[in-house]
């Protein structure tokens, strides 16, 4: 069976968009987007033994092995898991490391097993860097609305903010997932204005770690749109695979999408 693109998959096989919704759950690290939402998903193939085959393609054929690697091995990872699954093959596309991340990938090796000395660090220790940046930028994205959204609030009341003074809105939901991912607490009690270890940031250096927070949340959404807009350079069908940037309307910092709003 011929490779399927993503956007011709409104009538595609069942188990192919299974496959697709279970790659929503893999991250760029670096961009905290979904692959899908990011196009890095150039087809996804089933046969008549439900035996998948996923291709991916990246913006360049220079992005750091690491991360290609750990995306590619992660969407991997959650294909496997989809029940009646027989068998998966995920294979990266033209990147400069491409045969040495698919021989790892089809061998089942690790990280380390397939980089050899070259792995300076664990992907554990990578994720966690990446899932410590993600929550910054989601923690200062909510609050920097729940800011314009209030006059009387000021930056410096904002270590009285709890979740369930937060409102009901994606951003919202977004923050949540990154503190479930660095098991912080996600009760309505819980103050928002924390570290990655779950310490309440000390009232006089809000202002201070807020600007911070911001250059965090700035440059991930910089680096995001920048990778876009090389993948269509040079995938000019993935636009058609791209979904919605997501961005706070108000914030004149965001690029804005041409389309509509989606937090993820």
């Amino acid at each position: 069976m011929a490779a399927r693109p993503l956007a011709q998959e409104v009538s595609a096989p069942p188990l192919v968009q299974q496959a697709r919704k279970a790659l929503d759950t893999v991250f760029d690290p670096e961009l905290d987007e979904p692959i899908t939402d990011l196009g890095f998903v150039r087809s996804i193939d089933v046969d008549a033994d439900r035996r998948l085959t996923v291709r991916l393609r990246l913006p360049t054929s220079f992005c750091s092995p690491n991360f290609a690697y750990l995306m590619a091995s992660d969407a991997k990872d959650a294909l496997a898991a989809l029940p009646g699954v027989e068998a998966v093959t995920v294979l990266l596309d033209d990147h400069h490391d491409s045969d040495l991340i698919n021989r790892g990938l089809a061998a089942d090796a690790d990280y380390r097993g397939t980089f050899g000395a070259e792995a300076e660090e664990s992907l554990d220790e990578l994720r966690l860097i990446f899932r410590r940046k993600a929550h910054t930028a989601a923690m200062e994205r909510v609050l920097t609305s729940l800011l314009r959204q209030d006059p009387a609030l000021t930056e410096e009341k904002l270590h009285e903010v709890v979740l369930g003074d937060l409102p009901d809105m994606a951003t919202t939901h977004a923050l949540l997932r990154r503190r479930a991912a660095l098991g912080l607490g996600v009760a309505p009690s819980d103050l928002v204005l924390v570290d990655e270890h779950g310490h309440p940031w000390p009232p006089d250096e809000i202002p201070l770690r807020l600007r911070f927070a911001r250059s965090v949340r700035v440059s991930i959404d910089g680096n995001a749109h920048f990778c876009r807009g090389l993948l269509r350079t040079r995938y000019p069908e993935s636009a058609a695979d791209q979904s919605p940037r997501a961005v706070d309307a108000t914030d004149p910092t965001c690029v804005p999408s041409p389309s509509k709003e989606r937090v993820s």
